[in-house]
């Protein structure tokens, strides 16, 4: 008998670990969980191009990664914003 191999994963175990993961994690943390890890494979991907100019001069930044990090700033502030306010609601909450 083969050991198990992640190719031998059929429709079946695939979604009996989909249940899982959203048993364990909850539905609403999917998307946020979703959302950092496309955000980590875009730096990992903008730092591995980055890699291969090795003629580019490493204190400049292209302008697709000038965007890139523009872009990560705004959506960590607006992540932050969001933990505030919910925190914020829910002293409300609790004060009440």
């Amino acid at each position: 008998m083969s050991p198990l191999l992640i190719g031998d994963l059929g429709t079946p175990e695939l979604l009996i670990i989909l249940v899982i993961v959203i048993l364990v994690f909850g539905a609403s943390k999917l998307p946020e969980l979703a959302r950092g890890s496309g955000r980590a494979l875009r730096i990992f991907k903008a730092e591995t191009q980055g890699l291969g100019d090795d003629d580019a001069d490493k204190d400049v930044k292209t302008e697709s990664q000038r965007e890139l990090e523009s872009r990560q700033a705004a959506e960590r502030a607006a992540f932050e914003a969001k933990q505030a306010s919910e925190r914020e609601a829910t002293r409300r909450d609790d004060s009440a």
